[in-house]
């Protein structure tokens, strides 16, 4: 993926050709660190991406395991980072993060400025904001 990509979100039966439209922008890029504030659906697109990647597991947010993983029938493991309650890089560390950002998998990582001296140079950049009028969300990977 070279050139920015927007997604809109305007309704939640929306959200599968969103996941959709996202799965066919990952290319060879395998890590994706996703910015947006608290509420804003991280969390709902990272677990509608896996569910099209076929994913049975129960996708949810590792808010206090930090990493959680998933077996998907298209691409092997993939990595669910929530990274809210690290303190440090350090603790990313101590837990392996490197071994799995590194492992050539797919990872998805919530509050990744948390771990940000860590992240690989070609880490893509996933922007979710809300418009609170309509709350349409938009999707910007760059």
């Amino acid at each position: 993926m070279t050139a920015t990509t927007t997604i809109q979100i305007p309704t939640t039966e929306a959200l599968a050709s969103a996941a959709d439209q996202f799965i066919s922008r990952i290319g060879d890029r395998r890590v994706f660190a996703f910015n947006g504030q608290m509420g804003a659906g991280k969390t709902t697109l990272i677990k509608a991406v896996c569910e099209r990647l076929g994913v049975t597991d129960t996708v949810n947010s590792p808010t206090f395991a930090i990493v959680n993983v998933y077996a998907s029938p298209r691409c092997g493991e993939i990595y669910h980072f929530d990274c809210y309650r690290l303190r440090n890089t350090a603790e990313a560390i101590d837990f392996g993060a490197e071994d799995y950002l590194y492992s050539g998998r797919l990872c998805f990582i919530e509050w990744p400025d948390r771990i940000a001296p860590l992240l690989p140079d070609d880490t893509v950049n996933v922007s979710i904001s809300v418009d609170q009028q309509t709350g349409c969300r938009t999707i910007v990977m760059e």
